[in-house]
């Protein structure tokens, strides 16, 4: 973590510090230990031999030449290098800051701050604890720490098992010429074996409880000795919910005391982590002590001094050569490493009592190509699914060809074999739970949808009772047997278009269509055995991110037209008055009318007379309601007889209500209300809350919405089809042959749609452990095409956007995280239940009428636009579109936009939404049999870029083709030297190790 400074006032004399300066220092590079930055302060002891008079010149950027590196910093330099690139993790550390105050009782010490892996305050009234916050410090406290760490007492891998031991040792391990007075040493160590007043994170009812209680408790005594066992109010302090396992504690104690004339300075490693009894506030094992004592300074000189001290011990490279530090020197090193991250603010320039807030995206001090550069994120786990930004994965090992037939699937098949049993274990967690019902309401209303479309498109040859059925048996057997099972099998729209167009040309050509059908999915499926036997998911490594972000646009664009579709057309069946006036609505009404059809039409506005029309009773005429009035043979008449009061508007209500409630909800984990549990727990059932909200408001009002409809009997929609197609009825016997020819282009369509779903969810940044099935995955969709053929079911494949929102309802994060950090994402519950609970489900659905049918479709519509929504926002595409329309100075900072061109990121975008565009025109015309080849000219689209794009620029903007890779490998080729040079000079500026830009006003 790279500190922030407020430059002090220049001394006299010194006209290298007079001028305010702004120092840039780039990133630190792994393993270098820089000696560059030998800063005393300007009152300093005198520097050790062998060191650099001209370092504090240097510091501050009087002077270019480097000092040379002492053998003190190249040891630390090598241990900072092995532990950088080795396995090895540095426990977290819990730094306490205790300061001495005089009270009229006499000294006491309190807890003023506290760090883990940023700041935090105790606020002026003692009773509150700050917001985390990136400490600033002052500049002189830096130099003034590193006076202390020269000249103080210093013991390395000390073995003492009590506190009390420590401080013996520490007085007794100084320097001659610093030797205490034994009078003194007595009183300091009575001194610091004083127990510390903790300011403990409390609840609200533990508080509420304190303020009940306050009259009759007393304070505890400030000259207390320090417990040797663990406090009550440390046991049952809430903050050590923050601190994860394995932590260790840091201690700095700071403070003015009027018998000493000189400071005290003890710097203290442990050798190993020792429990302190009540010394911090968290019952935790400690491991570094740093001790402060001296006569009256400048006000809060100590204490700066200790937030610095602390603040260094934050910083993950100095805490590793705090660890590995064999001698003074090791450490003083490693505070120059520091240093020379640190970036300089002028005085006057900014307010330096404001806090900080903590990044969402903390600075991690390592180098990384630009070739492996993720791509930004936003905290939401579609956006990390769609976003795809790690680069293709052509080096996972997956993809690697073996040269045997079948050798990939034989591999998926081992790889994935000794993970079945916890595949089932893993889901024992309330968030399966979660994930189930709210991709059960998905699926089951996607199956409802597409089977309605199939239904209009064949002539319901297929229909909603199919589309329940071959969901449940195709998702069951795919979550059981496939190599990814978090994957979602649905009807996609590219298989829907070519359902209605296979459809239209058997009826013009009087084919079966389902016996033509039957045939193409036989052909289908024995191409896609081919395609595994071949390993053609090899060639999945050409779908990178200009592929994907184009396809799981598409999907997500039919995702929120199709939804904003069905609401439009409730305009239609639930129509407005538009034409209704308040003023004459005595003259609205709608009566029953018993007389013969040839006098009078529904609808009409002006009843008949009255002695046309047989005779009524009046109450018998007034009480029959519009189903028994038809019933009877009867017509409506009257002018509001067409009109459904507010059912259009309250859907619409609804449908927005869900989506909003749907997307806050979400959004509800990074809240500041209420305790972390229950944000996640909101969270996780984000989709469930606000469905149950929307069929709450629904039930009460009682209108009558349209109603989530599901077949109760198992019959075929069709009555003239039965439930196996034979292949020999209708058709002549050479269409089994002609079927070879559109089966070609359903093969293509089914392996993209599989495929480049399939490399969206296996992406790197998921986390995944267990391995991706490519080959696996291809052959169960091959074998169910199978099945759903001979029983004519619908066609199924991975689904992108469920399955996008099928992760992130099941991504793991940290539980615990430090004040100020966002929980860490640890990657995904990878098992098999959800996925078959939700197909098991989908098929007891049947069943389920009775209950289903209180669930209003517009509220299951507003779902289905958030998950589109949601996924069309997760695609670097929609940020750059964004940009398009956002003046150069409001533009967010990606990290693109500092290596490419702005202009070039345009064009890059506007040749995608070209695509974009073409896909969808050809998704939505005749001409959309050539669909599935447009798909797979993306590839080649892709490639044809590099003649327009620099391969700087496209490692930035998208993914590297797998050759392209392999010649990045080898090196570059000659010929191509001088047209990369501008993209190699950027790179190398970003790769270059310490680097400091001085600007003096």
């Amino acid at each position: 973590m790279s500190g922030i400074l407020q430059v002090p006032a220049a001394p006299e004399g010194n006209p290298c510090l007079r001028l305010p300066v702004l120092v840039a220092v780039r990133a630190h590079m792994p393993g270098v230990a820089s000696a560059a930055l030998q800063v005393a302060g300007t009152h300093s002891q005198p520097r050790p031999e062998g060191s650099n008079p001209e370092a504090p010149y240097q510091a501050l950027g009087c002077s270019i030449f480097p000092s040379s590196m002492a053998p003190a910093a190249k040891r630390a330099g090598a241990a900072l290098q092995r532990e950088e690139w080795g396995d090895a993790t540095c426990p977290l550390l819990f730094i306490q800051l205790n300061q001495l105050f005089s009270t009229p009782a006499g000294l006491e010490w309190r807890e003023t701050a506290r760090w883990i892996k940023f700041e935090e305050m105790v606020e002026d009234g003692g009773e509150r604890w700050s917001m985390p916050h990136v400490p600033v410090l002052r500049l002189h406290s830096l130099f003034q720490l590193r006076t202390c760490l020269q000249k103080g007492t210093m013991l390395l891998d000390l073995d003492a098992p009590s506190f009390k031991e420590i401080i013996d040792n520490a007085l007794s391990g100084q320097l001659e010429e610093a030797e205490l007075q034994p009078e003194l040493k007595e009183r300091l160590a009575a001194l610091l074996l004083q127990q510390p007043r903790h300011q403990p994170t409390k609840s609200l009812l533990q508080r509420l409880a304190e303020l009940s209680l306050s009259p009759c408790q007393g304070k505890a005594e400030p000259r207390a000795q320090l417990s040797e066992t663990p406090l009550k109010e440390q046991l049952r302090n809430r903050f050590k919910k923050k601190v994860p396992p394995g932590a260790e504690a840091a201690h700095v104690a700071v403070g003015e005391v009027e018998f000493l004339e000189k400071p005290f300075t003890a710097f203290i490693r442990l050798r190993r982590g020792v429990a302190l009894g009540s010394l911090a506030e968290v019952a935790l094992p400690s491991r570094f002590l740093f001790i402060l004592l001296g006569p009256q300074a400048k006000v809060k000189a100590y204490h700066e001094v200790g937030r610095a001290m602390a603040t260094l011990l934050t910083d993950e490279l100095f805490q590793r050569v705090a660890r590995q530090a064999e001698h003074r020197e090791d450490l003083i090193t490693g505070m120059e490493a520091f240093l020379d991250e640190l970036t300089v603010l002028p005085p006057g320039k900014w307010d330096p009592s404001a806090r900080i807030p903590p990044p969402s995206s903390p600075h991690r001090r390592t180098t990384v190509h630009p070739l492996d550069r993720q791509s930004h994120g936003n905290g939401d786990m579609a956006a990390a699914g769609a976003r795809a930004g790690v680069g293709n994965p052509c080096s996972r090992e997956e993809l690697e060809r073996t040269g045997r037939l079948f050798g990939g699937l034989l591999r998926d098949i081992r790889r994935k074999a000794p993970w079945y049993g916890s595949d089932f274990s893993d889901a024992l967690h309330p968030q399966c739970l979660s994930a189930v019902l709210y991709i059960y309401l998905v699926t089951v209303t996607n199956a409802i949808t597409f089977g309605g479309m199939l239904g209009d498109a064949t002539a319901n040859m297929q229909g909603v009772l199919e589309s329940f059925l071959g969901t449940a048996f195709a998702g069951s057997i795919f979550c059981l047997f496939s190599g990814q099972p978090l994957t979602i099998l649905s009807s996609t729209g590219p298989v829907l278009v070519f359902e209605r167009l296979l459809f239209s040309f058997s009826q013009d050509h009087s084919l079966d269509y389902l016996e033509f059908r039957l045939w193409i999915g036989l052909w289908v499926a024995f191409f896609g055995v081919v395609l595994v036997a071949t390993e053609a998911s090899h060639l999945v490594q050409y779908f990178t991110r200009f592929t994907e972000e184009g396809f799981c646009a598409l999907i997500s664009l039919i995702f929120i037209y199709d939804s904003l579709k069905k609401m439009l057309s409730l305009a239609d069946t639930f129509p407005i008055n538009w034409q209704y006036r308040l003023d004459n609505i005595t003259s609205y009404s709608c009566v029953c009318n018993l007389s013969s059809p040839g006098h009078s039409s529904a609808g009409n506005d002006t009843p008949l007379p009255s002695s046309l029309a047989p005779w009524q009773p009046p109450a018998a005429l007034a009480g029959l309601s519009r189903t028994q009035c038809l019933g009877r043979g009867g017509h409506l008449l009257g002018t509001s007889c067409q009109y459904v009061p507010d059912v259009t508007l309250f859907s619409f209500l609804l449908f927005g209500g869900t989506f909003l409630s749907c997307t806050a909800l979400k959004r509800f984990r990074s809240s500041r209300y209420f305790p972390v549990g229950v944000r996640k727990l909101v969270s996780d059932f984000a989709i469930i809350l606000a469905s149950l909200a929307s069929c709450a408001v629904d039930a009460a009002l009682g209108l009558e919405t349209p109603k989530l409809l599901v077949p109760s009997e198992l019959k075929p929609t069709n009555p003239v089809r039965g439930w196996i197609v034979s292949p020999f009825r209708a058709n002549p016997w050479w269409v089994c042959l002609v079927s070879a020819v559109p089966a070609v282009l359903v093969t293509i369509l089914i392996f993209m749609d599989q495929q480049i779903t399939a490399v969206i969810l296996n992406r790197r940044e998921y986390k995944l452990k267990k391995g991706a099935g490519f080959h696996l995955d291809l052959l169960c969709v091959s074998l169910l095409m199978v099945v759903t053929s001979v029983t004519g079911l619908p066609w199924y494949v991975s689904a992108t956007v469920i399955s996008l929102a099928h992760m992130e309802s099941l991504k793991k994060e940290s539980t615990t995280s430090a004040p100020g950090e966002h929980p860490e994402f640890l990657g995904i519950r990878e098992q098999r239940l959800t996925g078959l609970a939700v197909f098991v489900l989908t098929g007891v659905s049947v069943f389920m009428a009775p209950i289903l049918k209180h669930i209003p479709m517009p509220a299951l519509y507003g779902v289905f636009l958030h998950m589109g929504v949601a996924a069309l926002n997760s695609i670097q595409l929609t940020d750059r579109v964004r940009l398009l329309l956002m003046p150069a100075k409001h533009q967010p900072d990606f990290p693109y936009l500092h290596h490419v061109p702005l202009r070039r990121v345009h064009l890059f975008t506007i040749i995608q939404l070209l695509c974009l565009a073409l896909l969808w025109v050809l998704k939505s015309t005749m001409a959309a049999i050539i669909f599935p080849v447009m798909l797979l000219a993306l590839v080649g689209i892709r490639k044809g870029l590099e003649r327009i794009f620099s391969l700087h620029d496209l490692s930035w903007l998208d993914s590297p083709l797998p050759e392209t890779a392999r010649k990045e490998a080898q090196g570059k080729q000659p010929g191509k030297q001088e047209e990369e040079s501008d993209g190699e000079d950027a790179e190398l500026m970003h790769r270059r190790g310490p680097e400091i830009n001085i600007s003096v006003n």
